[in-house]
Protein backbone atom coordinates (compact mmCIF):
# COMPACT_ATOMS: atom_id res chain seq x y z
CA UNK A 1 0.00 0.00 0.00
CA UNK A 2 2.14 2.74 -1.50
CA UNK A 3 1.38 6.42 0.51
CA UNK A 4 2.21 8.90 -1.44
CA UNK A 5 4.38 11.85 0.85
CA UNK A 6 1.82 14.49 -0.36
CA UNK A 7 -1.36 12.61 0.18
CA UNK A 8 -3.68 14.83 2.80
CA UNK A 9 -5.23 12.14 4.28
CA UNK A 10 -7.68 14.71 5.61
CA UNK A 11 -9.06 14.77 2.38
CA UNK A 12 -8.62 10.74 1.54
CA UNK A 13 -11.80 8.85 1.12
CA UNK A 14 -12.01 6.52 4.25
CA UNK A 15 -15.07 5.00 3.58
CA UNK A 16 -13.97 1.86 2.73
CA UNK A 17 -12.85 0.81 5.88
CA UNK A 18 -15.53 2.96 7.62
CA UNK A 19 -18.41 0.83 6.24
CA UNK A 20 -20.79 3.97 6.61
CA UNK A 21 -19.53 5.57 10.09
CA UNK A 22 -18.60 8.82 9.84
CA UNK A 23 -14.56 10.11 10.72
CA UNK A 24 -15.93 12.60 12.80
CA UNK A 25 -18.19 10.16 14.94
CA UNK A 26 -14.49 7.90 15.43
CA UNK A 27 -12.88 10.90 16.22
CA UNK A 28 -15.29 11.70 18.77
CA UNK A 29 -15.31 8.67 20.53
CA UNK A 30 -11.37 8.66 20.49
CA UNK A 31 -11.01 11.89 21.80
CA UNK A 32 -13.86 11.19 24.76
CA UNK A 33 -12.64 7.52 25.63
CA UNK A 34 -9.24 7.65 25.00
CA UNK A 35 -9.80 4.87 21.92
CA UNK A 36 -12.00 3.70 19.22
CA UNK A 37 -12.69 0.24 17.67
CA UNK A 38 -12.70 -0.03 13.55
CA UNK A 39 -14.11 -3.14 12.79
CA UNK A 40 -13.14 -5.35 9.70
CA UNK A 41 -10.65 -3.39 8.51
CA UNK A 42 -8.76 -5.76 6.26
CA UNK A 43 -9.40 -8.72 3.78
CA UNK A 44 -9.38 -12.32 4.37
CA UNK A 45 -6.49 -11.79 1.84
CA UNK A 46 -4.69 -9.28 3.90
CA UNK A 47 -5.03 -11.28 6.94
CA UNK A 48 -3.89 -14.61 5.07
CA UNK A 49 -0.96 -12.39 4.23
CA UNK A 50 0.15 -11.13 7.57
CA UNK A 51 -0.25 -14.34 9.00
CA UNK A 52 2.09 -15.71 6.25
CA UNK A 53 4.82 -13.60 6.54
CA UNK A 54 4.67 -13.73 11.01
CA UNK A 55 4.84 -17.81 11.11
CA UNK A 56 8.47 -18.19 10.77
CA UNK A 57 8.79 -16.09 13.75
CA UNK A 58 6.13 -16.94 15.51
CA UNK A 59 7.56 -20.95 15.01
CA UNK A 60 10.91 -19.67 16.68
CA UNK A 61 8.81 -19.31 19.65
CA UNK A 62 10.88 -16.92 21.77
CA UNK A 63 9.19 -15.85 24.70
CA UNK A 64 8.98 -12.96 26.78
CA UNK A 65 11.77 -11.82 29.15
CA UNK A 66 10.21 -10.42 32.06
CA UNK A 67 6.42 -9.91 33.60
CA UNK A 68 5.95 -7.05 30.97
CA UNK A 69 6.58 -8.95 27.78
CA UNK A 70 4.96 -12.13 29.22
CA UNK A 71 6.64 -15.42 29.94
CA UNK A 72 3.92 -16.78 27.70
CA UNK A 73 4.00 -14.50 25.04
CA UNK A 74 5.66 -14.16 21.97
CA UNK A 75 6.78 -10.79 20.72
CA UNK A 76 8.53 -10.16 17.19
CA UNK A 77 10.32 -6.62 17.00
CA UNK A 78 12.04 -4.98 13.99
CA UNK A 79 9.31 -6.37 12.36
CA UNK A 80 10.30 -4.07 8.40
CA UNK A 81 13.18 -5.55 8.40
CA UNK A 82 11.68 -8.81 8.50
CA UNK A 83 9.26 -8.46 5.99
CA UNK A 84 8.10 -5.68 3.86
CA UNK A 85 4.85 -6.60 3.88
CA UNK A 86 3.79 -5.28 6.86
CA UNK A 87 4.21 -1.95 5.70
CA UNK A 88 0.81 -2.24 4.39
CA UNK A 89 -0.33 -2.20 8.32
CA UNK A 90 2.10 0.78 9.19
CA UNK A 91 1.10 2.63 6.11
CA UNK A 92 -2.72 1.86 6.25
CA UNK A 93 -4.81 5.32 5.16
CA UNK A 94 -7.25 5.03 8.02
CA UNK A 95 -4.91 4.55 10.79
CA UNK A 96 -2.73 7.08 9.40
CA UNK A 97 -5.27 10.11 9.43
CA UNK A 98 -6.07 9.55 13.48
CA UNK A 99 -2.15 9.06 13.94
CA UNK A 100 -1.24 12.50 11.43
CA UNK A 101 -4.24 14.33 13.22
CA UNK A 102 -3.29 13.19 16.71
CA UNK A 103 0.58 14.21 16.03
CA UNK A 104 0.88 15.97 12.96
CA UNK A 105 2.58 14.93 9.48
CA UNK A 106 5.80 14.62 11.04
CA UNK A 107 5.03 11.72 12.91
CA UNK A 108 7.29 8.51 13.55
CA UNK A 109 6.97 5.25 13.78
CA UNK A 110 7.46 4.97 17.75
CA UNK A 111 7.61 1.27 17.88
CA UNK A 112 6.08 -2.05 15.56
CA UNK A 113 5.68 -5.47 17.20
CA UNK A 114 3.49 -8.28 16.85
CA UNK A 115 2.25 -9.78 20.24
CA UNK A 116 0.80 -13.66 20.44
CA UNK A 117 -0.55 -14.22 23.59
CA UNK A 118 -0.13 -18.12 23.99
CA UNK A 119 -2.26 -20.32 26.44
CA UNK A 120 -1.92 -19.41 29.88
CA UNK A 121 -0.61 -15.88 29.57
CA UNK A 122 -1.76 -13.77 32.53
CA UNK A 123 -2.45 -10.07 32.54
CA UNK A 124 0.48 -7.50 31.75
CA UNK A 125 0.76 -4.33 34.34
CA UNK A 126 -1.16 -1.74 33.39
CA UNK A 127 0.73 1.14 31.87
CA UNK A 128 0.14 3.52 29.23
CA UNK A 129 2.61 4.00 26.25
CA UNK A 130 4.22 7.39 26.08
CA UNK A 131 5.24 7.19 29.93
CA UNK A 132 8.84 7.00 29.00
CA UNK A 133 8.59 10.44 28.65
CA UNK A 134 8.27 11.12 31.55
CA UNK A 135 6.29 14.47 31.22
CA UNK A 136 3.51 15.11 34.01
CA UNK A 137 -0.56 14.65 33.26
CA UNK A 138 -2.72 15.54 32.46
CA UNK A 139 -1.69 16.49 29.21
CA UNK A 140 -2.18 15.78 25.12
CA UNK A 141 -0.58 12.34 24.37
CA UNK A 142 3.04 12.38 22.32
CA UNK A 143 1.88 8.57 20.95
CA UNK A 144 -0.63 6.77 19.58
CA UNK A 145 -1.05 3.24 19.97
CA UNK A 146 -2.90 0.99 17.18
CA UNK A 147 -3.94 -2.81 17.69
CA UNK A 148 -4.46 -4.78 14.52
CA UNK A 149 -6.66 -8.30 15.59
CA UNK A 150 -4.74 -10.78 13.17
CA UNK A 151 -6.88 -13.71 15.29
CA UNK A 152 -9.86 -12.94 16.91
CA UNK A 153 -9.53 -10.79 20.33
CA UNK A 154 -11.88 -12.85 22.87
CA UNK A 155 -12.91 -12.61 26.33
CA UNK A 156 -11.20 -15.05 27.50
CA UNK A 157 -8.17 -15.39 24.62
CA UNK A 158 -6.21 -12.49 26.32
CA UNK A 159 -8.13 -9.40 24.66
CA UNK A 160 -6.46 -5.62 25.77
CA UNK A 161 -8.24 -4.43 28.55
CA UNK A 162 -8.26 -0.86 28.38
CA UNK A 163 -10.14 2.13 30.92
CA UNK A 164 -11.68 4.40 28.90
CA UNK A 165 -11.62 7.97 30.19
CA UNK A 166 -8.09 7.05 31.52
CA UNK A 167 -6.20 9.42 28.97
CA UNK A 168 -7.20 12.33 30.85
CA UNK A 169 -6.56 11.16 34.41
CA UNK A 170 -3.70 13.14 36.41
CA UNK A 171 -1.41 11.29 39.27
CA UNK A 172 -4.32 8.60 38.94
CA UNK A 173 -3.03 5.39 38.48
CA UNK A 174 -5.02 1.79 38.42
CA UNK A 175 -4.07 -1.10 40.99
CA UNK A 176 -1.64 -3.24 39.48
CA UNK A 177 0.37 -0.84 37.64
CA UNK A 178 3.78 -1.80 36.25
CA UNK A 179 6.89 -1.04 37.81
CA UNK A 180 10.51 -0.90 37.55
CA UNK A 181 10.85 -4.84 38.35
CA UNK A 182 8.36 -5.57 35.53
CA UNK A 183 10.61 -4.56 33.30
CA UNK A 184 13.76 -6.48 35.34
CA UNK A 185 11.89 -10.06 36.40
CA UNK A 186 10.09 -12.67 34.80
CA UNK A 187 8.26 -14.33 38.09
CA UNK A 188 6.40 -17.50 37.48
CA UNK A 189 2.73 -16.69 36.95
CA UNK A 190 2.95 -12.95 36.39
CA UNK A 191 0.22 -10.85 37.55
CA UNK A 192 -2.02 -13.30 38.64
CA UNK A 193 -1.74 -13.39 42.27
CA UNK A 194 -2.99 -9.67 42.18
CA UNK A 195 -4.90 -8.75 38.58
CA UNK A 196 -5.75 -5.31 39.10
CA UNK A 197 -9.51 -5.39 37.76
CA UNK A 198 -10.69 -1.80 37.78
CA UNK A 199 -14.35 -1.30 37.88
CA UNK A 200 -14.30 0.76 34.65
CA UNK A 201 -11.89 -1.36 32.35
CA UNK A 202 -13.62 -3.17 29.18
CA UNK A 203 -11.81 -5.53 26.94
CA UNK A 204 -12.01 -4.44 23.72
CA UNK A 205 -13.32 -7.74 21.69
CA UNK A 206 -12.50 -7.64 17.90
CA UNK A 207 -13.29 -10.21 14.83
CA UNK A 208 -9.86 -10.44 12.88
CA UNK A 209 -8.67 -8.12 10.39
CA UNK A 210 -9.94 -4.94 12.90
CA UNK A 211 -8.43 -2.11 14.62
CA UNK A 212 -8.15 0.07 17.58
CA UNK A 213 -6.28 3.39 17.98
CA UNK A 214 -5.59 4.45 21.41
CA UNK A 215 -4.12 7.31 22.96
CA UNK A 216 -0.81 7.21 23.79
CA UNK A 217 -2.01 8.43 27.41
CA UNK A 218 -4.53 6.06 27.81
CA UNK A 219 -4.23 2.99 30.63
CA UNK A 220 -4.34 -0.56 29.36
CA UNK A 221 -2.73 -3.92 29.22
CA UNK A 222 -2.84 -7.24 27.49
CA UNK A 223 -5.27 -9.79 29.27
CA UNK A 224 -5.18 -13.59 30.59
CA UNK A 225 -5.52 -16.47 27.79
CA UNK A 226 -7.91 -18.74 29.55
CA UNK A 227 -8.62 -20.18 26.00
CA UNK A 228 -6.70 -23.51 24.60
CA UNK A 229 -5.46 -20.98 21.24
CA UNK A 230 -2.89 -18.04 20.91
CA UNK A 231 -4.65 -14.50 20.49
CA UNK A 232 -2.25 -12.59 17.68
CA UNK A 233 -1.90 -9.13 16.90
CA UNK A 234 0.62 -6.44 15.44
CA UNK A 235 0.67 -2.87 17.07
CA UNK A 236 2.15 -0.22 15.35
CA UNK A 237 3.10 2.82 17.58
CA UNK A 238 3.92 6.48 16.51
CA UNK A 239 4.96 9.38 18.38
CA UNK A 240 5.66 13.01 17.73
CA UNK A 241 8.38 14.00 15.14
CA UNK A 242 10.69 15.61 17.60
CA UNK A 243 10.41 12.66 19.94
CA UNK A 244 12.21 9.88 20.53
CA UNK A 245 10.96 6.57 19.23
CA UNK A 246 11.19 3.38 21.38
CA UNK A 247 12.61 1.08 19.15
CA UNK A 248 15.26 3.08 17.30
CA UNK A 249 14.17 2.07 13.41
CA UNK A 250 17.01 3.48 11.23
CA UNK A 251 19.26 0.54 12.82
CA UNK A 252 16.50 -1.66 13.28
CA UNK A 253 15.48 -1.63 9.55
CA UNK A 254 18.72 -1.64 7.40
CA UNK A 255 19.30 1.32 5.03
CA UNK A 256 19.27 -0.71 2.25
CA UNK A 257 15.75 -2.24 3.26
CA UNK A 258 14.22 0.82 4.03
CA UNK A 259 15.10 2.62 0.52
CA UNK A 260 12.64 -0.18 -0.84
CA UNK A 261 10.32 1.09 1.25
CA UNK A 262 7.19 3.10 0.11
CA UNK A 263 8.37 6.43 0.65
CA UNK A 264 5.55 7.21 3.19
CA UNK A 265 7.34 4.23 5.53
CA UNK A 266 10.71 6.05 5.24
CA UNK A 267 9.73 9.24 6.59
CA UNK A 268 7.74 7.08 9.10
CA UNK A 269 11.15 5.01 10.22
CA UNK A 270 12.73 8.47 10.55
CA UNK A 271 14.07 9.62 7.06
CA UNK A 272 12.33 12.93 7.10
CA UNK A 273 12.50 16.26 9.31
CA UNK A 274 10.54 17.74 11.76
CA UNK A 275 10.01 21.30 10.93
CA UNK A 276 12.28 23.50 10.26
CA UNK A 277 14.93 20.84 10.03
CA UNK A 278 15.05 18.54 12.98
CA UNK A 279 16.56 15.33 12.02
CA UNK A 280 18.93 16.44 9.29
CA UNK A 281 22.14 14.37 8.40
CA UNK A 282 25.23 16.41 7.60
CA UNK A 283 23.47 19.61 7.20
CA UNK A 284 20.59 17.82 4.50
CA UNK A 285 17.52 15.84 4.25
CA UNK A 286 17.63 12.40 5.69
CA UNK A 287 16.16 10.15 2.54
CA UNK A 288 19.34 11.82 0.61
CA UNK A 289 21.10 8.74 2.54
CA UNK A 290 19.14 6.13 1.10
CA UNK A 291 21.10 5.37 -1.69
CA UNK A 292 18.46 3.71 -4.06
CA UNK A 293 15.97 6.30 -3.46
CA UNK A 294 12.48 5.71 -2.53
CA UNK A 295 10.08 2.74 -3.32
Amino acid sequence: MDIESGMDLSQADLSPWLHGRPFADAWEQYEEEGYVILPHVLTAEQLGRQRAALQPWLDADQRGRNNFEGAQSNRIYGMLDKDPIFADLISHPLQLAFAERELGRSCLLYACLAINLLPGETVQPWHFDDSHCDLPRPRPPLSQSTFWSISDTTEDNGATEIIPGSHKWGREEPRGANRPDDFQSRAPGGQQSDDGDHPDMIRATMPAGSLMIAKGTLWHRGGANRSDAPRLIVTPQFCKGWCRPLEQQLLAVSREKAARLPKRVQELLGYNIHPPFMGYVDGMHPSRTLANGSA
